[in-house]
């Protein structure tokens, strides 16, 4: 007589896994696990670690030394305010390369693989895996922050920043933001030869309505108003701002006052936070269609 048996349930799982798999300390470790798991394969793939490592300061360079940033910061802008945006290029690219298509990229390629079918059914949490896939990718983007921000410093110019915290909350809520995101083009993305096409309009949109890549008083008043409540658009504010503590005269402020700024940003890249993580866990897509 064959006897049914059901598959345990997470609770179950959590609750019979041996001592110390539990907790913060055990969450840590799988997360560790699958960042390792994640950099290895990473490395292996010369086209994601291309896209990752060089991509981004690739086109911002070429941006640099075609004119393109002066064109769009104006010529009368100091050494310092091209720099600060040269900055703010390099992250808003970086987000787009480095987080949002590599990431996208990963988690189409692991779910194919059925490698997040077979996570789930474990003692990972769905916050764990995406959290492990994403980390390599985030500290790759810090990475570039560091040292690109050292190269523009050295090469072009770069003050000391207005406002350390909304740079932070620029690069750390556009990482979560387009991390979510990623996730989310999952459900519309159905095998990883189809990352280039599923993701190209959130990108290219995203790009050109950043204000990094073209200057958004040429732009018809409509789309600009548009422009500043796309999900880069604030990202591209934040920094500028926190970088240069510049108003929208031009004139410095305090560092009081880059709070008032930044508010109508602020509020916006927080909507697209909550905006985000309801799109991935919505619309992730953890198995394969069939």
């Amino acid at each position: 007589m064959t006897t049914l048996t059901q598959t345990p349930s997470r609770a179950t799982r959590a609750s019979s896994a041996p001592r110390g798999t539990t907790g913060l300390a055990g969450s840590l470790r799988r997360v560790g696990s699958l960042v390792r798991a994640e950099t290895t394969l990473l490395l292996r793939n010369r086209t994601a670690l291309f896209n990752g490592v060089a991509l981004a300061p690739a086109m911002v360079a070429f941006l640099h030394f075609s004119g393109a940033l002066e064109a769009v910061v104006g010529d009368g802008a100091g050494a310092s305010v091209v720099g600060a945006f040269a900055l703010t290029s390099l992250i808003c690219f970086a987000l787009m390369f480095v987080v949002y298509y590599n990431l996208a990229s990963a988690y189409v390629a692991r779910r194919e693989e059925l490698v997040l079918k077979r996570l789930r059914t474990g003692q990972c949490s769905d916050a764990e895996i995406l959290i492990g896939a994403a980390t390599p990718a985030v500290v790759t983007m810090l990475g570039q922050l560091v040292l690109g921000g050292a190269a523009i410093a050295v090469w072009i110019g770069l003050d000391a920043p207005a406002n350390v915290v909304l740079l932070l909350v620029a690069v750390l809520g556009g990482t979560f933001v387009f991390a979510a995101l990623a996730a989310a083009s999952t459900a519309f993305t159905r095998t990883l030869e189809s990352v280039q096409l599923s993701t190209l309009p959130i990108m290219a949109l995203a790009l050109l309505l950043s204000g990094t890549t073209l200057p958004l008083a040429l732009l018809p008043e409509r789309v600009q108003t548009l422009a500043a409540f796309t999900p880069l658009h604030p990202v591209g504010e934040l920094l500028t701002i926190g970088l240069t503590g510049l108003g929208p005269d031009g004139v410095a402020v305090g560092f009081g006052e880059t709070f008032a700024l930044a508010a109508q940003p602020l509020a916006i890249l927080l909507a697209w936070c909550v905006i985000g993580a309801w799109l991935a866990a919505r619309y992730m897509r953890w198995e394969p269609r069939r």
